[in-house]
């Protein structure tokens, strides 16, 4: 018969088995991006694969409370994955060609300015989500591979996530905190605030019980 401790060894293995799956399964996924802009040939049908090709996920896994102390799933609203949310976000509310060249032409814009995440999180305490609490569990930042570390300008909670947040990025639901976050493009100092020669960016949740990166691999 296995000993507790066998069995707490055992337990610890399972969840960090778990984790690896999971991170496996966002290697899968994971496929290096491009951030240049320009035109793009996408139906309203490409949009499942462009969500797929700008999301990512992270956890952070506590071996000694064997329990999950933050997942975080998020989606960076590049330009690229813009183009496609445009034409299915078009399709579905039937605007016409105009409505629709309007409404990617703003959305373009706003990524000029913005480096924008849609991000889910779910923490071991539902008040450790609270990116904007006082003393918050988790500071985030965006980092890239040069060392450059970017605090967020803006962090919109989505309080009520409407029927749109629910079909459009679909990991949401009732047990996640959803925010959108905005970074700014470039540093007061001029400088880009992902360099234009990164190797990866990525989202850094940093607090007491440890950090988690969510990252996007550069091409």
């Amino acid at each position: 018969m296995p000993t507790h401790s066998t069995a707490r060894q055992s337990s610890a293995l399972f969840l960090l088995s778990l984790c690896i799956c999971g991170a496996a399964t966002g290697c899968a996924n994971s496929q290096a991006v491009s951030l240049a802009e320009g035109p793009r040939s996408y139906d309203a049908g490409d949009y499942r694969p462009a969500l797929t090709k700008w999301t990512r996920k992270a956890e952070l896994l506590s071996v000694d409370e064997m329990d999950n102390v933050l997942s975080v799933t998020s989606t960076y609203e590049s330009w690229d994955f813009r183009w496609a949310y445009t034409e299915r976000y078009a399709r579905d509310y039937r605007f016409s060609e105009s409505k629709k060249e309007s409404f990617r032409r703003r959305s373009l814009e706003e990524s000029k300015k913005y480096h924008q995440f849609y991000v889910a999180l779910y923490a071991q305490e539902p008040k450790w989500a609270d990116l904007e609490a006082e003393e918050p569990t988790w500071i985030v930042r965006l980092v890239d591979s040069s060392g450059t570390e970017t605090d967020p300008i803006k962090m919109d909670k989505v309080r009520r996530p409407t029927a749109r947040e629910l079909t459009y990025y679909p990991y949401t639901n009732s047990f996640r905190t959803v925010y959108r976050l905005s970074f700014p493009r470039e540093a007061e100092s001029g400088t880009p605030t992902i360099a234009d020669d990164a190797e990866w960016f990525a989202l850094r949740f940093a607090g007491a019980q440890g950090q988690a990166d969510v990252t996007w691999q550069i091409k």
